[in-house]
């Protein structure tokens, strides 16, 4: 009789658990949910300027792309522009984050774990950014700057770094490429996914070192198309907006992770990139061995933990590079608390409800609205010096507002 009631008991105790279990669960979707649905405003750009955006669609007749599965396939881009813009224009009306076309293809490529339950409602976020509005008239020319996302992510990723830079008064310039950007919608309605082949997370080692040499080709050659583009640009704008409005002598080139080696072997390679920023990206390509010669910037993360042998070769090959540059034309600073996948968007639009989780548990250092404020205030700072600067001696970014910015 004892056994058979220690039976049930154990029975009810596994229902009674089991049924806790699943309203907590219901109640973590359910709060997710919520928060999905939440409207979100970007922070507020800190420079003097309104932020304009608009949007193109390039095709290279000249050469193919490499990277795509069907041989002699042209290269295309969709482009992405942050500029500074006049204020006060009648019914000027706030661009949308990402339009709804990419948020359904995004949907549909992550599925809806991701995209219902553990990042925000795309169509709810809200920037500063005016679409297609007028350039700001206070300068004749800005400088340019283009801003490589990292990996297959998507240029709107990092949509607050670009229009906080467009506000100090620069031209942003941002692409997204088929097969190698997660996902890709063209004006005439297409949709070109990553080609799984072209993802750099899935390998590691020996086999993204020859990955990285297969991609970083293609990329490079992806950012040198679009200057030639803005050039053209530059001469003749369709709408007559960026007409002779691009300081094409003084453009500098960003990046983060991937996107950051991208920026370092750019700038090694072609000389119209006069300034450039690895933002805790690992480094591939010859730049390693033969280092640059613009003023260059590596802005970080913080890595202490990290001992194992890819971490030490990344931490040498970057040493190396920084070691050959001139003094008075290299920094590299960490951002105390940093964690690598809080220098986007994401910082703030992943469930902040997971994010706090793994604040807690000492997995995330800083908040991630902090960690973009500062990589914000390191970025504009870098270019104001060397794309700004008649002269500079040798820079040393810091500030009491952000004690987190530790100079190397």
């Amino acid at each position: 009789m004892f056994e058979r009631r220690l039976v049930i008991w154990i029975f009810k105790g596994f229902a009674v658990l089991a049924m806790l279990g699943f309203l907590g669960v219901g109640a973590l979707l359910g709060a997710l949910w919520l928060e999905h649905r939440t409207e979100v405003t970007l922070p507020t750009p800190t420079g003097p300027f309104a932020v304009g955006h608009a949007t193109y669609a390039w095709v290279d007749d000249a050469q193919t792309d490499s990277l795509a599965p069907f041989p002699g396939t042209k290269r295309e881009l969709v482009v992405w522009i942050w500029y500074p813009s006049v204020t006060g224009q009648p019914s000027a009306a706030m661009d949308d984050y990402v339009p709804a076309a990419w948020q359904r293809a995004e949907e549909q490529q992550y599925g809806v774990l991701m995209s219902k339950f553990l990042t925000h409602d795309l169509s709810r976020v809200h920037t500063h950014s005016i679409l297609n509005s007028e350039i700001s008239p206070q300068q004749p020319a800005y400088p340019v700057v283009v801003m490589r996302a990292g990996s297959t992510a998507l240029t709107a990723d990092y949509s607050i770094l670009a229009e906080d830079l467009a506000s100090h008064g620069y031209v942003v310039v941002g692409l997204d490429a088929p097969y190698r950007t997660a996902v890709v919608v063209f004006p005439d309605g297409r949709v070109v996914t990553k080609a799984a082949q072209n993802e750099p997370e899935f390998v590691s080692g020996r086999d993204l070192d020859r990955l990285a040499d297969k991609l970083l080709p293609a990329w490079c050659a992806d950012i040198g198309f679009v200057l030639d583009q803005l050039e053209r640009l530059n001469a003749s704008d369709p709408s007559g907006k960026l007409t002779g409005r691009l300081d094409m002598a003084h453009v500098g080139v960003f990046g983060h992770s991937f996107g950051g080696a991208q920026a370092a072997q750019f700038c090694h390679d072609d000389s119209r990139c006069k300034a450039g920023i690895d933002v805790d990206g690992a480094l591939y390509g010859s730049v390693i061995h033969e280092s640059l010669h613009q003023p260059f910037m590596f802005l970080m993360s913080e890595h202490s933990n990290e001992s194992d042998a890819d971490s030490r070769q990344i931490e040498a090959n970057i040493q190396s590079v920084y070691d050959r540059l001139p003094r008075n034309e290299r920094l590299r600073i960490v951002i105390r608390g940093a964690n690598h996948f809080n220098f986007s968007d994401g910082a703030l639009l992943k469930s902040q409800f997971l994010l706090r989780t793994l604040r807690v548990l000492g997995i995330l250092g800083i908040d991630g609205h902090r960690q973009l404020a500062v990589t914000a205030y390191c970025v504009h700072s870098f270019f104001d010096a060397y794309l700004k600067g008649a002269s500079v001696s040798r820079l040393k970014i810091q500030s009491p507002l952000y004690p987190e910015i530790q100079n190397h």
